[in-house]
């Protein structure tokens, strides 16, 4: 007795066919699954077999093997419970459907022992798979239906229990499809819960963050505890462009993957922000494993990464930020597999300006030498921090700042500013491939693009040669002023312009420029 069900399995951020076979054979009792099965799929033999009779459904007596295939490639996961559970069922001859059917039909679910089907990673990847190659019907476990409709593609059927999806598919038992307005749930979530007019005082830091955000820069910010860097950071994706509709179903997808999708959420609508732990690992942050994982930088795509207390990251974790922070992406090669995922993120970093964390606070007297200084800051490498357009120095909160009245601008008003500079850099950049906004121009792009006057010239010869700047600074003064340009609508840069942009710099002279 034979049989073949469709189901998917997932290979990096996309999703694959992988066919379902069932032989029943009159032989001595046995269970096997072939194909290069994990543990988990391994496991599947007893999920199935008590599943099956915990449903009421007779269990198959002989040799059962499942294959599968493609059987050269590593299969991982839980979701293959269902497909083989149906496909035993089938082979036994209890399901009554055409096998011309079957193979329009994609299965995916996790089997608990009471015949319940649980919901399973990466739902996103096999409803665009199933869209893709146009298959009539996608079977899902009940609590993963809203984020498979997402696709819009095939139809998704949502089963509760193996019971329920064996007298669907037999013609017992009425499924109705899963419906999503699409356009309603991408609009109902995209409200952001964290909003800068909640920050008091703090202005030019505010000021520095959307000139970041308006162009893409990569931002660092230092000061002594609790003078709000981190709430600061915590509200910068608020200010960012809202997510395009291709844009948040790439993120969700990696989302997917990784298992940080709820029942009850469907789409990733705003910016991602992740802030991991400095004890972070560099497979936790890139990504890794035998079957690579998305780490963090992928889990921000389209977002921000935030490092807090950067000099306390181990130095290997921060050196692997270098590659994927150049390429928007990163490649993670094992013996058995090479996988890419996207990182395309903002980095926003916090640090203290010392050990002590009291370094030019007024308030505070600072207890650290000159040398301790230097050697704390200097755990930042010069080709991580040549990544970092904007310092800026984020100085502790005025009393009379606290205690007055909240006045700061809403996250919606900025970001509307914002969005206009990316439009005109969208523009400006349409010819250019891999280049969407200022923070991504090469050396080439920025003489084509920045052009200075005499003056402009010589306000930032004089940064260079008498603020004792460093010449890394140089490129990131003339992207820097060309986003400001923007922001206020500008075909050319002003001497204002570069001004407060040498402003973003100056940390170059107060920390690094002997580190």
């Amino acid at each position: 007795m034979f049989s073949r069900i469709i189901s998917a399995s997932i290979m990096g951020i996309d999703a694959y066919k992988v066919e379902v076979e069932t032989d029943i054979s009159s032989k001595l009792p046995s269970f096997n699954v072939v194909g290069l099965p994990d543990n988990a799929v391994k496991e599947s033999r007893e999920r199935v077999t008590s599943a099956i009779r915990n449903s009421g459904f007779p269990f198959p007596h002989g040799r059962i093997t499942i294959n599968l295939a493609p059987a050269d490639i590593k299969k991982e996961g839980s979701a293959f419970d269902l497909p083989i559970a149906i496909g035993l069922l089938k082979a036994l001859g209890v399901i009554d459907i055409s096998n011309e059917e079957l193979e329009n039909i994609v299965m995916v679910g996790e089997l608990s022992l009471d015949g319940n089907i649980s919901p399973v990673h990466g739902m996103l990847p096999i409803s665009v798979f199933s869209k893709k190659e146009k298959f009539e019907r996608l079977i899902v476990p009940e609590a993963n239906s809203k984020e498979a409709a997402i696709a819009q593609g095939t139809p998704v059927y949502p089963a509760a229990s193996l019971k329920q999806a064996v007298d669907y598919l037999s013609g017992r038992e009425e499924i109705y499809p899963y419906r999503l307005k699409f356009k309603e749930v991408f609009e109902s979530a995209k409200a952001y819960h964290a909003d800068f007019s909640n920050v008091r005082g703090q202005e030019h830091v505010k000021r520095s963050l959307e000139v970041a955000a308006a162009g893409g820069h990569n931002c660092m910010m230092i000061g002594p505890p609790g003078s709000g860097k981190t709430m600061l950071a915590r509200r910068f994706p608020s200010i960012l462009p809202p997510m395009t509709i291709e844009e948040a179903l790439e993120t969700t997808k990696i989302h997917s993957v990784a298992g940080l999708m709820g029942s009850n959420s469907a789409l990733v609508a705003t910016r991602p922000f992740r802030s991991p732990h400095h004890t972070i690992s560099d497979a936790g942050l890139i990504g890794g494993g035998a079957y690579p994982k998305p780490g963090e930088v992928s889990l921000a795509h389209h977002g921000v990464l935030f490092l807090d207390e950067l000099p306390e990251f181990k130095k290997n974790v921060l050196e692997v930020l270098r590659q994927p922070m150049e390429d928007g992406s990163v490649t993670i090669g094992r013996a058995a597999i090479t996988l890419s995922y996207p990182a395309k993120f903002t980095l926003v970093g916090a640090m203290n300006p010392c050990p002590c964390g009291y370094f030019g606070d007024p308030y505070h007297e600072c207890t650290c030498t000159p040398s301790q200084i230097q050697k704390y800051v200097g755990r930042i490498s010069g080709p991580l921090l040549d990544r970092i357009d904007i310092h800026v120095e984020v100085p502790s909160v005025k009393y009379s700042e606290l205690s007055g009245p909240s006045t700061g601008e809403k996250s919606e008003s900025i970001r509307e500013r914002v969005s206009t500079a990316r439009r005109i850099q969208t523009d400006r950049f349409k010819d250019i491939k891999g280049v969407h906004c200022n923070a991504h121009m090469n050396s080439k792009m920025i003489r084509h693009f920045c052009k200075l006057d005499d003056k402009g010239q010589s306000l930032v010869k004089m940064a260079i040669t008498k603020l004792g700047l460093s010449a890394r600074a140089y490129d990131r003064i003339l992207k820097l002023s060309l986003t400001i340009a923007d922001l206020e609508g500008l075909d050319s840069i002003e001497p204002h312009h570069v001004s407060e942009a040498v402003q973003y710099r100056s940390l170059d002279r107060k920390y690094w420029r002997n580190a």
